[in-house]
Order: structure tokens, then sequence, then C-alpha cells
């Protein structure tokens, strides 16, 4: 998830301020619905959520929204924060798994208020990391009893956040043979690259997914290969060479995912891909 800013280091992390929140994402103040919202439709201000996660120990690390060209909507369209606990006296090393709180909404319609547990592994002390995973998520509509709905999601998603570090431990206890490897590939590169009718037409092959990085990713174990493949994914830069309309030969390389739902939306998928492949190799 590339929400990236010097707050979210894992060595010098802090909680962004209110002023920091307001230059990157605006429209996380917005305390009013936009004017195209009928009456029904309840406005969930994210600073009111944001001040009562921050009592509850998880502050705002990083944050962004996208982008609109609706003149006016930009302090009501959807953003994306992350939420971690800075105060747990935890030390930070690259290739720990971490749990942070993802929190997406919109004011705007184009988003429910979306609560969810994500793991993150660190890739460099920097805030640089790959979301491995979203665990548990909860939506609230913009309608009737929004503030109860809200709080009543918040609890249920930090309770199963607790819990979500269970799942590198299991994964990397189980060891893929080549087959199983080639199988995780094929379903996520149908997930990446498919069409509406899972039919893919891109030169990129479920082998290139893959490709270790780094030798910290040397490993074949499901962890450690579902890692791999999930970045690959993600964050694109895959090469290989096609053809164009006429026949001529082209070079291609995968874009990476950078839309908030696409991202979200691609993560769980490949999230839930991974989980089915640990539960058939008899993991907890």
């Amino acid at each position: 998830m590339t929400v990236y800013t010097h707050t979210a280091r894992f060595d010098t992390g802090r909680a962004m301020t209110e002023d920091e929140m307001r230059n990157i994402a605006p429209s996380i103040f917005a305390t009013s619905a936009h004017e195209s919202r009928s009456e029904r439709f309840q406005p969930i201000p994210t600073i009111e959520i944001l001040r009562a996660l921050t009592a509850e120990g998880f502050v705002p690390v990083g944050a962004k929204q996208s982008a609109t060209r609706t003149e006016g909507k930009a302090d009501f369209t959807k953003h994306l924060i992350r939420l971690r606990r800075v105060d747990d006296g935890k030390t930070y090393h690259v290739g720990d798994t971490v749990c942070e709180i993802l929190l997406k909404n919109a004011n705007d319609g184009t988003s429910a208020y979306e609560l969810m547990a994500g793991l993150f592994r660190i890739r460099c002390l920097n805030s640089l990391v790959t979301q491995t995973g979203t665990i548990e998520e909860t939506k609230v509509r913009h309608s009737g009893d929004v503030q109860g709905k809200v709080i009543d999601a918040t609890y249920t998603v930090l309770k199963a956040a607790e819990t979500a570090l269970v799942a590198p431990q299991d994964w990397s206890s189980l060891r893929l043979n080549s087959e199983e490897k080639e199988i995780l590939a094929q379903s996520a590169h149908m997930l990446r690259f498919g069409d509406a009718g899972g039919d893919t037409t891109t030169p990129i092959k479920p082998a290139q997914l893959l490709t270790q990085r780094r030798t910290g990713d040397l490993g074949d174990d499901l962890w450690t290969t579902w890692n791999v493949v999930q970045e690959n994914a993600i964050k694109g830069g895959i090469r290989a060479y096609g053809r164009d309309d006429l026949g001529r030969p082209r070079k291609v390389k995968s874009r990476a995912v950078t839309g908030i739902d696409q991202d979200i939306k691609l993560n769980k998928a490949l999230w839930h891909l991974g989980a089915k492949m640990a539960e058939l190799k008899g993991a907890r």
C-alpha cells in the first residue's frame, strides 16, 4: 500500500499532525456531505474517527486521497489512512511483519466508511512496505445510526488486528513444491491481468510473478513465495515482449497498482488465494 511519508518510518515514526494531514488529504476534515448527496446521506467526519482511534492507541502515520476533476469535490473525495501503534516500545527490523489499520472513507458518495486490519512486511525502515493482506474489514453505509455503527465496526477490526500476526508464522512452516508455486502464480496472474471473463492477453507470463527481487525473498515456504508473487503483482515493473496491433514486436512493462480501490481489491483477492493454499496445505 503506497501510503508512504516520513512520519511512517519504522525507526523514527510518529503520529502525523492534523496540519500535515490537511495538506496531504484535506477531505479527511469534511464535516458535511458534498452537495450532490441527498438528505439521507449521513456524512462520517473522518477526523472524528481518527481522534477516537488515537484514544485507542492507533495514530495516523500516512495518508493519501484520490484526485478528482470535478470542481468543488477535492474536499470530499475518497481518502485512505494508515494507522499504527507507535508507543508500544517495539523495535522493528527489515523483514518483520507488522499489523496496521487502514481507514477508507469519502463524503461524496464514492465510498462507504471502511476499516481494515492489514499486514505489512517491512522492506526498509524508511517505511517502504509491502501490504501482505487485508485480514479483517468492515463497512458502514452513510445512512442510519452512523456513529453507533462506526464504534462497533472499529472494535471488531481492532480485535482482529490483535490476532492477525498468526498467519505469517503458520505460512512460513508450509513448504511448496514447484507445481504448487506454479498454481499460486497462475492464479495471481489471472487476478492481476485477467478480464471479466478471466482471459489474459498480456505477454507477461505467470512464472515471472515468482521472480525474487532480493536475496531475502529466497525460499520455498508459502509466506515467502506469496510475498514474492504479491509484490510482483502490485508493484509492477515486470518486462516482456509482445506485439502491437500491426504485429510488430514491442516491449511491455507491467504498471504498478496505484488506485485506492484497485489496490485494496487486488490485495484482498491475493490474500484469499494465499489463505486457501494454506488451508490445502493443512494450516490452522
